[in-house]
């Protein structure tokens, strides 16, 4: 024998047009982030060539530096190709070039006080492998491969 308002007993059924549906997740608004260091052609580029290739769903990241130099080392590229990281395109900026930009973060590698300004500036006492040989290259990019992976997990925590 079935019950009065059937085997539910009155109750709706659940799922298909009569389900609840969650409200689709918002974007998550990406930070931007400053990678500095003196020239802008070791730390800074390893940095944001790390934020670009792990990071690009939580930061847009850009590099400069308090005295540009004119390219960017080579062993910095070879030690990024190693990693199957591509910097072509990135190329040595003065961090003045950036100060009309908005940041929400800047990471200071260079040691000294920044021109530029955010509402969160991170000091990162990472050693300047300029003129060292590739095994100072290769810690220098490990450390900061680590620091960079840190903030992006940092920022995914925070959505």
């Amino acid at each position: 024998m079935v019950p009065p308002g059937g085997v539910r007993g009155g109750r709706p059924r659940l799922g298909g047009h009569g389900a609840i549906r969650q409200p689709a997740p918002q974007p998550r608004r990406k930070k931007r982030v400053l990678f500095v260091c003196i020239g802008n052609s070791c730390r800074s580029q390893m940095a944001e060539g790390f934020a670009r290739a792990y990071g690009a769903d939580v930061m847009t990241a850009q590099s400069a530096g308090m005295s540009p130099a004119l390219i960017v080392a080579p062993l910095t590229k070879q030690v990024l190709e190693a990693r199957n990281i591509r910097i072509e395109d990135q190329f040595p900026k003065p961090v003045q070039a950036l100060s009309d930009e908005p940041f929400d973060v800047i990471v200071n590698m260079a040691g000294a006080p920044l021109p530029v300004s955010a509402p969160r500036v991170l000091e990162w006492a990472v050693r300047d492998p300029i003129g060292e040989p590739a095994s100072v290259y290769e810690s220098v990019a490990a450390q900061i491969e680590g620091l960079v992976m840190r903030l992006i997990l940092e920022f995914r925590s925070e959505n």
